[in-house]
C-alpha cells in the first residue's frame, strides 16, 4: 500500500468527538505499553519521524505506523518529543494508580497509615502533573523537587477530616482519601504550573503557528486538568468503599482479612482501565479558545495582524 499521502500526525479518531478522544486515549494509556523497553518505543519514534519526512522504509504498513504513533504519544509528551519518564506516563496511571489508591482505601483508619500513603499518591501526583504539563512553559527549579510540597494539602485534608469522623458512619471514614485527593488536585495541579499562570502558554493558530503567550489560556487548560483527574479518581474511590463496606459483612470475607488489600488494590485496576482514558476524553488535549476571550494585548496583537482570519487560538492543556 503506497503510503506517501499518510498523515502521520492525523489524529485516527475524530478528535472532535467525546467517542473519538475515547478511543484515543484507551489507545494510548494502555498499561502494557509502559511494559515496553526504551529500545522498543525509540524504534516507534524512528518509524514516526521517518513517516514525518516523507523517507518510510519499504514494506511499512498502515497498521505498523498507527502501532508506532500509539507508542510514541504514549511515551514521548506532545510539545518536546521527548521520552517522558516511565512513573509519569497516563499509560502508567493503571499499574500505579491500582497500587497506591487500593492502599489509601484499606489503611484509612490511622493517621499515620492516612499521612504516609497521601504523602505517596501525592508524590506519585506531583510527578504526573510534571510530566504532563505542557512543556513550553518553564517550571522554576523549586517546583521541580515538587515530593516536598505537593503532599500538605491533601495530608492536612486527609488528617483533619480522619480526626473529625472518628464518630461518623463508618462509611464516611472510608471516603476520606477521595476528598483529600479531590482538594489536593485543586491545589497541587495550579501549584505545580503556576509559571503557566502566571508568564502563559504559548498559543496558536490551527496551522500551528504561534501567536503568542496567553494567562487565560492557561486557566482554562489546567481547569479542565483538575476536572479530568478528580473524574478518574470518583468511581473507585467513592464506589468501591460501599462495595468493601457490605462485602465484608460476609463470613468468608472476615476470614480473609489479609486479602482485603490486594482485593480492593485489583478492584481500584479495574475502575482505573476505564476510567482513566474517559477522564482524559473529557476535553480535547489540543484545547482552543475564542480570541474575544484573550487578554486585550494579546487579543490586539493577534487582530492586528491578521484581523478576522484567527477566531480561536489552539494549546496544548496537558493531561
Amino acid at each position: 500500500m503506497a503510503l506517501s499521502s499518510f498523515d502521520i500526525d492525523a489524529p485516527r479518531w475524530d478528535q472532535s468527538t467525546f467517542m473519538g478522544r475515547l478511543k484515543h486515549f484507551f489507545n494510548i494509556t494502555d498499561w502494557r505499553t509502559a511494559l515496553l523497553p526504551d529500545s522498543r518505543l525509540d524504534e516507534a519514534k524512528a518509524l514516526v519521524e521517518s513517516c514525518r519526512a516523507g523517507t518510510t522504509p519499504p514494506g511499512t504498513t498502515e497498521e505498523q505506523l498507527h502501532y508506532a504513533k500509539k507508542l510514541y504519544d504514549s511515551a514521548f509528551h506532545p510539545d518536546t518529543g521527548d521520552r517522558m519518564n516511565l512513573i509519569g506516563r497516563m499509560s502508567f496511571q493503571v499499574p500505579g494508580g491500582m497500587a497506591i489508591t487500593g492502599c489509601m482505601l484499606q489503611f484509612y483508619r490511622t493517621v499515620p497509615a492516612v499521612v504516609f500513603w497521601q504523602w505517596v499518591n501525592q508524590s506519585f501526583n506531583a510527578l504526573v502533573n510534571y510530566t504532563n504539563r505542557n512543556a513550553a512553559s518553564p517550571i522554576t527549579p523549586k517546583l521541580e523537587s515538587p515530593t516536598l510540597q505537593q503532599p500538605a494539602p491533601a495530608l492536612a485534608t486527609a488528617v483533619g477530616l480522619n480526626l473529625y469522623t472518628k464518630k461518623a458512619p463508618p462509611l464516611v471514614a472510608r471516603w476520606v482519601p477521595f476528598a483529600a485527593v479531590a482538594a489536593a488536585n485543586c491545589v497541587n495541579i495550579p501549584m505545580m504550573r503556576q509559571q503557566e499562570i502566571l508568564n502563559g502558554i504559548a498559543v496558536t493558530d490551527e496551522n500551528g503557528n504561534k501567536l503568542g503567550h496567553s494567562t487565560k489560556a492557561a486557566v482554562k487548560g489546567i481547569t479542565q486538568v483538575v476536572v479530568s483527574r478528580i473524574t478518574m479518581a470518583a468511581p473507585g474511590m467513592i464506589i468501591l468503599p460501599i462495595i468493601m463496606q457490605r462485602l465484608e459483612k460476609y463470613k468468608f470475607m472476615q476470614r480473609i482479612t489479609f486479602l482485603h488489600g490486594p482485593i480492593q488494590v485489583m478492584m481500584v485496576g479495574v475502575f482505573l482501565v476505564f476510567m482513566v482514558p474517559a477522564a482524559c476524553s473529557l476535553f480535547p488535549q489540543r484545547c482552543s479558545m475564542a480570541v474575544s476571550k484573550l487578554e486585550p494585548e494579546l487579543r490586539e496583537s493577534i487582530r492586528s495582524q491578521y484581523g478576522d482570519a484567527v477566531q480561536r487560538v489552539y494549546f496544548n492543556k496537558g493531561l
